[in-house]
């Protein structure tokens, strides 16, 4: 490693969902291979998928990810706004890992007021620089919304603020990638220009040779180099920052194995709760609304929420909420985390209004608890006792109610959490819910809801964390071999702008 520190780097894009996170995690990876202390920035982040800091604060997944590639703990500097749509037109505003409010899209982009979100981004990222080096910067959507570049937050201005050199991300699997790169660097005002340091081809299928001329072509037109030509890949998997893709894994049932259904919510959260399990060789895990596949599952799972309550009134309303209650009944497991675990209940109530205009809905019946949803949320990493299990667990919470027993029930928690506190409601072996997210990435858990149905194959032994470390060497091995890293590190290391 040079003595000499690095300059930020920027991951941009010319769009949504062209690459952005998965190369800056591999970033993340290859600057810790090679002997430096990175870690991850994104000053805005919009997703359902986020994750509790050790602090008990909460921030976008993707950081939380990136973070765990660079080898760190994850922070609230790293992502300090994070938005979470409550409905098409609502987001929950996050602000340094806390709540701001409910505002809609008018009322966060218009430019009153932007400072103080401006201020917060930038601090952040000044607070982060002070301890680590490089700071590997992720931008938000297109690089070139130029209808927001007055109150824009986490691209170009973040880029000039930061002294970042930019590396411009295109997805050539879409199609368009010369008029996209070009496009989006022309867009751009002059001084923005300066700070464009290369671009970055993404998931390019066929022989990259045949990319050769364009290669040139592109940097003829746009005045900057081409650092590299990552191919499109199969065989590494990496947790997804957006849940757009889970219908896709809506498979048909799968023999010798345990069937496993992940309900697919309209405003499904934290879908990452289910990586290790689909991951494990024993199980075969698909997302799913049809009634028929839930039927058919040996364990339904129920997932966390954005607005419970609506996600609930359409369980109901689409006969989702019937066949999980009717598959239970002919043997199947059912287990909620967070959201999941209040729909599981009598009844969910909301007197505040906080997620709607109703003030109370049935729940499935599963569990003999209510939940009154609550202004206040609450965020923190906890460590639990499993039931009986000795072993130590780890996950996180992110909710907002509290669930109480019907009064003529007992408690009978789920978890013992390190505090001495009480989580979940456990009725049998096939039927509970708990708050904790990342419950399934402990091995004692997923042992346990899987033994009933041990007779349907061999047991295999599986280590979550290794295979995520894997993932990640991996993905950085991929990156590593198409993108020329020399180029990267005299770009990083060139002092003017």
């Amino acid at each position: 490693m040079s003595d000499k520190g690095l300059r930020p780097i920027m991951f941009a894009g010319t769009g949504s969902d062209v690459g952005k996170s998965i190369i800056a995690t591999a970033f993340c990876r290859i600057f810790r291979q090679d002997g430096y202390h990175p870690a991850p920035f994104k000053a805005q982040n919009m997703a359902l998928n986020s994750y509790a800091t050790p602090e008990g604060l909460e921030i976008g997944r993707a950081q939380a990810v990136q973070a765990e590639a660079a080898g760190i703990e994850c922070h609230t500097d790293m992502n300090p706004i994070l938005l979470k749509p409550s409905s098409d037109k609502v987001c929950q505003v996050v602000l340094n890992g806390r709540p701001y409010g409910n505002q809609d899209a008018y009322q966060y982009f218009k430019t009153d007021g932007r400072r103080k979100f401006c201020d917060a981004v930038n601090d952040a990222f000044d607070r982060l620089a002070t301890c680590y080096n490089p700071i590997v910067m992720e931008g938000a959507g297109s690089i070139s919304e130029i209808n927001l570049r007055d109150t824009d937050l986490v691209n170009m201005p973040m880029a000039i603020h930061a002294g970042a050199n930019v590396i411009l991300v295109a997805d050539i699997d879409r199609g368009g990638v010369f008029a996209s790169v070009y496009g989006s660097v022309m867009l751009l005002s002059e001084e923005e220009r300066k700070y464009i340091k290369g671009i970055l081809i993404n998931k390019f299928r066929g022989d990259i040779r045949l990319f050769e001329s364009g290669i040139k072509m592109l940097e003829g037109l746009c005045g900057v180099p081409v650092i590299g030509v990552v191919p499109y890949y199969k065989d590494i998997y990496i947790e997804e920052e957006d849940s757009v893709m889970l219908q896709t894994k809506n498979l048909q049932a799968s023999q010798g194995k345990i069937n496993i259904a992940v309900v697919l919510l309209r405003h499904l959260s934290n879908f990452t709760d289910f990586n290790a399990l689909e991951r494990d060789p024993r199980v075969h895990l698909f997302y799913t609304n049809n009634t028929d596949e839930i039927k058919k599952a040996d364990i339904i799972l129920i997932p966390g929420s954005k607005n419970t309550i609506s996600d609930l009134y359409e369980l109901r309303k689409n006969g989702v909420a019937q066949s999980i209650v009717q598959a239970h009944k002919d043997g199947a497991t059912v287990v909620g985390i967070c959201g999941g675990y209040q729909m599981m209940g009598l009844e969910v109530c909301d007197p505040l209004h906080i997620e709607g205009d109703i003030d109370r809905l049935p729940g499935l019946g599963l569990l003999p608890v209510s939940t009154t949803i609550g202004g206040e949320k609450v965020t923190r990493q906890v460590q639990f006792s499993f039931l009986d299990d000795d072993s130590v667990c780890s996950g996180y919470e992110i909710h907002m109610g509290t669930t109480l027993p019907d009064e003529k029930e007992k408690g009978s928690p789920v978890n013992r959490l390190k505090d001495g506190t009480m989580d979940g409601y456990f009725v049998d072996n096939k039927c509970f819910g708990t708050y904790v997210h990342g419950i399934l990435d402990n091995k004692a858990v997923i042992d346990y809801i899987l033994e009933p149905y041990a007779g349907k194959l061999n047991k295999t032994v599986f280590d979550y964390k290794q295979f995520k470390e894997e993932q990640y060497d991996k993905l950085a091995d991929h990156v590593r071999k198409y993108v020329d890293m020399d180029l990267v590190y005299k770009i990083m290391t060139t002092d003017s702008v």
